[in-house]
Order: structure tokens, then sequence, then C-alpha cells
């Protein structure tokens, strides 16, 4: 079986905040380095808007800051609990036709506290859906990297999913 060779595809990971507690840092790090195995993967982090703002506005400002870092050439996917819901293996056939997409990158956008503005949502070409239970962002982010190599590793058969 030829497996395809995605070394020289990207992977976009738009997240708003910073992963700060080191427990965080830490596993998604580990992840982004298995993954990079198979394909380059570069996460940009937006500012948190200032807590002292209502929901809605927070969730306004955040959504304009990733807003700004999207190119015209990202294939939105947006992460969402009214999104899409796979399984492994669903997720690992849709990551192989993204990847192939000659002209797009995948580019994968985790909102804050509140989730997607509304304004990235109607930016959003798919919504992605981690499960139907409230992760933090933070958790959603590690949870996304792990999936993403798994995604990979099934593609390329490594036996790391079973």
């Amino acid at each position: 079986m030829k497996h395809e060779n995605y070394s020289m595809k990207s992977v976009l990971c738009l997240a708003v905040g910073r992963l700060k507690a080191p427990y965080w840092f830490h596993a998604a790090g580990h992840y982004a380095k298995l993954l990079g195995r198979f394909v380059r993967l570069e996460s940009i982090s937006v500012k948190d808007a200032p807590g002292h703002l209502p929901p809605e506005q927070r969730s306004e400002v955040e959504g304009r800051n990733l807003m700004a870092k999207m190119g015209p050439k990202d294939l939105i996917l947006g992460l969402d609990a009214q999104g899409l819901r796979h399984t492994s293996e669903e997720f690992a056939a849709a990551l192989k036709t993204w990847l192939e997409e000659p002209v797009y990158r995948p580019c994968f956008v985790l909102g804050g506290a509140f989730g997607l503005s509304q304004e990235v949502l109607r930016r959003c070409d798919r919504l992605i859906s981690l499960g139907p239970m409230t992760l933090p962002h933070e958790l959603a982010r590690v949870v996304l990297f792990e999936q993403l190599f798994r995604a990979m590793s099934i593609l390329r058969g490594t036996g790391y999913h079973h």
C-alpha cells in the first residue's frame, strides 16, 4: 500500500490564548512534535479579550483577532460543538482530502472560553466538533493535536491507532 508523503504540506492552528499551564503546554508540544513527522504544523495564538467584557463582546474581539490571521488560501475548519462529529477514521479521511487540496491549506480555528464569534462562524468552510461536551479551550487544542497525529498515523499505517 502506497502512503502519500505530506511532509511538505502544512496545517495551521489558530487559537485564542496562550497555553499558560505547563501541563497543557507540554501535552500540546508532545503531539505537535509527533505530528511534525508527517506535516508541518504552524500554531498561532491570538490574545484573549479583556476579562471585564461581556461574553459576546469577548467573542467578537477574539473573532476579529482570529480573522486577521486567516489567509485567503486557508480552508477554515472551525471547532464548534455544533459541528460535524467524526470517528478517528472519518477524520483521517477528511484530513487526507484537505491535505491533497492543491490550493488551500487546512486551518483549524479554536475560539476562547465563549467559543467562536458569529463572524468567524460565517467565515468557516466547515465546522468540526470534538464531541458534545464542553472542553476548556486549552484542552481542546491538545485533543485537536492528538487527533491530527492519530489521523496521520491512520493514513500512514503506523499502528498508533489500532
